[in-house]
């Protein structure tokens, strides 16, 4: 007996159900990702005349391929796993389970590879630079804290903006903490404390001051009268790094992640073993800290020490 084809209405109903019963257990960046994915797919395939859902391996292979000559390869790569996602919701064969879709990723990473461009790194002395030529006005109040917070937490730019004033703590000493109550790697809200440099909370103080912010969300908008307003979203976060870059007269184009980047190249550089900066940022995996520090690594590795020794330096 062959497989049933499910009809349309069959496969609305069980994507119904399943937004129904996985709600709650998805993050919201991760069910935006999954629409805005699933999208782009059901726009390519609409083109041709091709089913999206469900999907058969070729199509999928194709959209590989025509994918790659434009899209990075994490991009791809996060298209194949959110559209894996909607027909395992629809309960329909997944089409990423081929060896025709294995096979074009493969071929997109001979052709591309596989390493992810990093964001630019913004060290301590750049943040420094950052933060001095901010005016002292709401807007440059608020930008200095998140910088900082961004900086000495290593902090993502969805975290960010979710912080809340009871999130963080003054200590004794004028330094404190900020709780990250969900992250990227904390799906489960466990939360994560991390540390803010005296400095950095003296910023957050003055930028308190300056919105008459007492609870609620810490980071929020500053209309161009100076008045404060909604919480700020993700996305607002690396284009005010952005303007603070370019403010600051600085070279580079920094990004939500430069930071975290720059934070963690410092540690490399100060000494810190891999340990210390994932407790720092919280990762589980060393992979990220080391990709991050690759080249500052190589430097400081034994071939380095080698030309050192032959007086090659």
């Amino acid at each position: 007996m062959g497989t049933q084809i499910a009809t349309v209405s069959a496969i609305e109903e069980r994507l119904a159900r399943y937004q129904r019963i996985a709600e709650g257990a998805l993050s919201e960046n991760t069910v935006k990702a999954i629409k805005s994915d699933t999208a782009v797919f059901a726009r390519w395939c609409a083109q041709d005349g091709l089913a999206s859902l469900p999907a058969v391996p070729d199509t999928l292979a194709a959209f590989i391929d025509a994918s790659a000559a434009e899209k990075a390869p994490a991009t791809i790569r996060r298209y194949i796993a959110s559209i894996a996602h909607i027909h395992r919701a629809a309960e329909l064969p997944n089409p990423a389970d081929s060896d025709v879709v294995r096979l074009a990723l493969r071929r997109m990473a001979r052709a591309k590879g596989t390493r992810q461009q990093q964001a630019a790194a913004l060290n301590r002395p750049l943040i420094d630079r950052m933060i001095t030529a901010q005016p002292d006005t709401p807007a440059g109040f608020r930008n200095r804290a998140m910088l900082g917070i961004m900086y000495d937490a290593m902090i993502r730019r969805s975290e960010l903006v979710a912080l809340d004033v009871a999130d963080i703590e003054t200590a004794d000493d004028g330094s404190g903490t900020v709780m990250v109550n969900r992250s990227k790697s904390d799906q489960e809200g466990a939360g994560s404390v991390r540390f803010l440099a005296h400095d950095t909370m003296q910023h957050v103080r003055a930028w308190m001051t300056a919105g008459n912010i007492e609870t609620g969300p810490l980071f929020r908008s500053v209309r161009k009268a100076g008045a404060i307003g909604e919480r700020l979203a993700d996305r607002d976060v690396a284009r005010i790094v952005k303007r603070m870059a370019k403010a600051a007269g600085l070279n580079v184009n920094p990004s939500g992640h430069s930071c975290r980047v720059g934070a963690s190249q410092d540690m490399v550089a100060a000494g810190f073993s891999l340990p210390e900066i994932m407790q720092a940022a919280d990762w589980k995996s060393p992979a990220m800290p080391a990709r991050y520090s690759a080249h500052l690594g190589a430097r400081r590795g034994a071939a380095a020490k080698l030309a050192a020794i032959q007086n090659r330096d």
